[in-house]
């Protein structure tokens, strides 16, 4: 187990997760979140859960190769890297992993984001006020810190009630050159879920806004460039 000092009064012990009520639980991907309360504040507690059909077999099992390369370990290390860097990701407060022989499960808990609402609840709520160039930027920054993410959709982005978009959900996120096929690839994957969420009907001219979002992304990836560069 890994954890930020600055979030506990005194270091917790292995089962502090098990032994702490939640304030609430919710759905969320592929499995349960519960919020539980900290000496830093409200945090959310996700444990990893298996997708697709191989979830059939495993659950929540994953083969362990060490600490370090376990799924929670390589998130709260990414979040922590990011965080230091100035982007807008969740504060990790907590990586654990349990070991039984030649599996293990693994929870991450991470600080509560204040005042946010996904983009996909967005859609339906307010959509003439989604601050699509917050939202370009926070991915543009997160492309130009060389970070793929493994599900970039519109339930992984928040925005805060001060318009500043959020990224979460790091699992399975890769550090890599930032190149072209890839960047695409992850807007490409947003592009796929606001269609499923029918943004098409929702906004009436998703095609045209699309592109501008693109061009807005485009625009803050270049002056990341320019900035790194001088």
């Amino acid at each position: 187990m890994i954890h930020d000092p600055a979030a506990f009064a005194n270091p917790p012990s292995i089962d502090w997760l098990d032994r702490t009520p939640a304030l609430d639980e919710q759905r969320a991907g592929r499995g349960q979140v519960r919020r539980v309360r900290t000496d830093a504040g409200i945090a959310v507690h996700r444990h990893y859960q298996r997708g697709g059909r191989i979830a059939v077999v495993l659950g929540d099992r994953y083969w362990f190769s060490g600490f370090e390369r376990s799924r929670a370990a390589l998130e709260f290390r990414l979040l922590a890297d990011l965080r230091h860097r100035g982007l807008r990701v969740p504060h990790p407060l907590m990586a654990r992993v349990q070991r039984q022989g030649l599996i293990y499960r693994a929870d991450l808990l991470t600080a509560e984001i204040d005042a946010t609402t996904s983009l996909a609840a967005l859609l339906t709520q307010a959509p003439d006020r989604i601050p699509w160039d917050s939202i370009a930027a926070a991915i543009a920054d997160m492309h130009h810190a060389g970070v793929w993410h493994a599900d970039l959709n519109a339930h992984n982005v928040l925005v805060d009630d001060q318009a500043q978009a959020w990224i979460i959900d790091f699992d399975r996120a890769e550090n890599r050159a930032p190149r072209l096929v890839w960047r695409e690839a992850n807007l490409e994957r947003l592009e796929r879920s606001l269609l499923k969420l029918k943004a098409n009907r929702t906004l009436a001219t998703f095609d045209s806004l699309w592109h501008e979002f693109l061009d807005l992304y485009a625009g803050a990836f270049a002056q990341r460039k320019r900035e790194h560069l001088t």
